[in-house]
């Protein structure tokens, strides 16, 4: 519960640290946000990403697995 709290204190603390508007292009699309969305935004998109990607690898472990058994 405090790691969470603590958690929650340092987003909150990142997000009034970087208010500043940046432009964001991607596949040709433009537009202007806040640096610290901007970026939780590229957070977010890598954590799903990598997860993804372990959970194909897992399940192809798996699929292994039970063909050796």
């Amino acid at each position: 519960m405090v790691a969470v709290v603590l958690l929650a204190v340092v987003l909150i603390v990142f997000l009034l640290s970087n208010t500043a508007q940046v432009e964001v292009s991607f596949l040709g699309l433009r537009g202007e946000l806040p640096l610290a969305i901007a970026l939780l935004i590229a957070m977010v998109a890598g954590i799903v990403i990598t997860l993804i990607l372990a959970a194909t690898h897992l399940t192809r472990l798996r699929h292994r697995v039970r063909r050796r058994q």
